[in-house]
């Protein structure tokens, strides 16, 4: 089979002087996450290739996704208001499982890395395929969580959850921009803290149900009010503006690429446009998709943004030009046309779509690592294999 050369001349040579630069604050993670990994992979038998790690706690939040499809497709069954109500609540055990992957998923994304230093196999791949699995994982997550809430009672409409989404991958995109513009990885306080609140909240919500939730703090404002509240504020309080000081920082020390304004902002054009265009859908479409069958419709934006946001990262571990625009967003601006013109073919054209996305981002995905795999003469899932 012929190999597809997603990657140019100049970006696997990129790689090859690639050096990973990365900071990380954070109190939880370094007084108590890193210990707690590195005792975890201490049991780790070395033959055991750091990459096969990071695609198995994959594996376990789109586990999650899958299973949480089959029991609340549609974000009603954690709902006691009509419609909610005629639909049969989420068995507890679902919730434990789901507690269980996210904890695996969180414990495996954590320690492959000292895997992959503790076998000697450390280099550009293993960061380009962690980092491009969190990519479509920046989805997952937050598509499992709002089915504790639901979207009727006490929670948050399917619009409302959109603009979610959308700020929580505009976070992880921006801190990718931010390493493109300053060479350095600031890893955010709030992704740690994040993960252990999941956690707690599958755990919580699989010892007493979905009930728990149920409530209002002060003044009408509900759990799933509240959840939406926490998520904007780590981003607009925290996130981004360490973001916007890092790049500063960074052009002002003279310790970055220091590149001009045109070729910093570059990689934002690609974010907004998906942005209106989707955004143009949900609110042109005369079938209210968003809310008709949010779940596909969120899957897809978070697929074509795992796209987006890997091309990025390549970009930025080659120290290459990023792309001007990604060629999903002509298949997805057609999908809106043929929305207004045709409305009876909406639910077609979503489902059309979202399987031209997710095929076309595994194939970039597969083929990219296989062109890293024969140009490094590596396994990507295999230690003993590799070259001397």
């Amino acid at each position: 089979m012929t190999l597809v050369r997603y990657l140019s001349p100049d970006q696997l040579v990129g790689f090859e002087n690639y050096k990973y630069s990365a900071q990380d604050t954070s109190p939880l993670s370094n007084y108590v996450m890193h210990p707690f990994w590195n005792a975890v992979v201490k049991i780790c038998p070395r033959w055991i290739a750091p990459n096969v790690l990071t695609f198995v706690g994959f594996l376990f939040t789109v586990g999650n996704f899958v299973l949480l499809a089959i029991y609340d497709y549609s974000y009603y069954a954690s709902s006691t208001a009509p419609p909610g109500d005629e639909y049969p609540p989420i068995p507890k055990w679902v919730w434990l499982v789901c507690a269980f992957d996210h904890f695996m998923a969180h414990t495996l994304d954590g320690i492959d890395g000292k895997q992959a230093r503790r076998t000697g196999t450390s280099g550009p791949l293993g960061e380009l395929f962690d980092h491009g699995l969190d990519s479509w994982t920046t989805f997952f997550i937050p598509a499992c969580v709002w089915s504790v809430f639901g979207r009727v009672d006490y929670s948050i409409s399917p619009l409302r959850f959109y603009f979610v989404l959308w700020n929580v991958i505009t976070c992880f995109y921006t801190s990718h921009w931010e390493k493109y513009l300053t060479k350095i990885l600031f890893l955010p306080w709030g992704y740690d803290i994040s993960q252990v609140l999941i956690f707690c909240i599958y755990l919580s919500t699989g010892i007493w149900g979905q009930q728990i939730w149920k409530f209002q703090i002060f003044l009408g404002i509900s759990s799933g009010a509240m959840f939406e509240f926490m998520m904007y504020a780590g981003s607009l309080g925290t996130s981004l503006p360490m973001s916007f000081w890092n790049i500063y920082k960074s052009y002002r020390d003279k310790t970055g690429k220091m590149l001009g304004v045109w070729e910093s902002i570059r990689p934002l054009f690609t974010p907004i446009i998906f942005f209106a265009i989707s955004t143009a859908w949900v609110y042109w479409s005369s079938k209210d998709i968003v809310n008709k069958d949010p779940r596909l419709f969120l899957f897809m934006v978070g697929t074509i943004f795992a796209n987006i946001n890997c091309r990025l990262i390549v970009s930025q571990m080659s120290s290459t030009r990023c792309e001007f625009i990604n060629w999903l967003m002509l298949p997805l601006a057609l999908s809106v046309v043929i929305v207004v013109v045709f409305p009876s073919l909406e639910t077609a054209t979503l489902l059309l779509m979202s399987s031209v996305a997710t095929v076309a981002h595994i194939h970039y995905g597969v083929y990219v690592v296989r062109q890293m795999c024969e140009h490094f003469h590596i396994k990507c899932f295999s230690i003993k294999d590799r070259a001397d």
